[in-house]
C-alpha cells in the first residue's frame, strides 16, 4: 500500500505528555496504515493508549514525534489551528458521552457545525441525516428530552452529515444498555457503509469488534497485534 492509497499512514508515531522533568510516554513508535474505506477496531486494556492514539490520528492532539498523514494531509507538521481546519468536514467523531450542546435541538446540533463550516444546505442535510438515523420525528427535541440511544443517534448524524472521509468512534456504546448498544452498532455500520467512509472504532466489546474487517490490539503504547477479523 502506498501512502496516497491510505486514509491513515503513521510511521514511528509517538506521544509524550507531562513535564520535561517527568515525561510520560503514551505512544511509543506506532507504525500503522489504514486503507480508504477500511473498518478497524482498536482494542486494549485501560491505559494502553487507545484514546490517545485516536486523538492523535483525528487531529485532536499533536504527536510528539514521527510522521502522520491523514486523508492526504500532513498532520505531523500542523499546529492546532491548522489541525482544526483540516478536521472540518473531513473527520467525524462519535464519543461515548455524546457531547451534544444542551441548549440546541437535535436539528441544531447536527446543522450548526456544517453552518460554521460554510455549508449552504446545512439544515437540509442535517434533517435528512436525522431522518436516516430514525429521528425525523425528534428534530426539535433538546438532548434532555432524548434517551441515551437517541442522543447517540444524534451524535452519529452529526458526525456523518458532512460526509467525512474518516469516522472515529470512541466507545460509542459505552453509556448504553446492551439492546440499545446493538441498535447503535448496526446503525453506525449501516451509515458508514452507505457513505463509504473509513471507520476506526475504539471498544472493549468483542461483538462490536467483529463488525470490523480488521482488529488492532494496543499494549503499552504499541500495536501488539494486527489481524483480519
Amino acid at each position: 500500500m502506498t501512502t496516497s492509497q491510505a486514509a491513515i499512514s503513521a510511521r514511528n508515531l509517538s506521544l509524550t505528555l507531562g513535564s520535561d522533568a517527568a515525561p510520560v510516554e503514551i505512544l511509543r513508535g506506532i507504525d500503522l496504515e489504514i486503507a480508504n474505506g477500511e473498518t478497524v477496531a482498536l482494542l486494549g486494556p485501560s491505559g494502553s493508549g487507545k484514546s490517545s492514539l485516536m486523538a492523535v490520528l483525528s487531529g485532536l492532539e499533536r504527536a510528539s514525534g514521527g510522521t502522520l498523514e491523514v486523508a492526504g494531509q500532513d498532520f505531523a507538521s500542523m499546529d492546532e489551528d491548522a489541525l482544526a481546519h483540516a478536521r472540518r468536514g473531513a473527520i467525524g467523531i462519535v464519543l461515548q458521552a455524546f457531547h451534544l450542546l444542551p441548549t440546541m435541538t437535535a436539528l441544531e446540533n447536527v446543522a450548526t457545525p456544517m453552518e460554521l463550516a460554510g455549508e449552504a444546505d446545512a439544515q437540509d442535510r442535517a434533517r435528512a441525516e436525522l431522518e436516516a438515523v430514525g429521528l425525523g420525528h425528534r428534530l426539535d427535541h433538546y438532548p434532555s428530552q432524548l434517551s441515551g440511544g437517541e442522543q447517540q443517534r444524534v451524535a452519529i448524524a452529526r458526525a456523518i452529515a458532512p460526509r467525512p472521509d474518516l469516522i472515529f468512534a470512541d466507545e460509542p456504546t459505552g453509556n448504553l444498555d446492551a439492546a440499545t448498544g446493538h441498535e447503535i452498532v448496526d446503525l453506525l455500520f449501516a451509515r458508514r457503509a452507505e457513505t463509504g467512509a473509513t471507520l476506526l472504532v475504539i471498544t472493549h466489546d468483542p461483538e462490536l469488534a467483529e463488525h470490523c474487517a480488521r482488529v488492532l490490539t494496543l499494549g503499552d503504547g504499541r500495536i501488539a497485534t494486527d489481524t483480519a477479523a
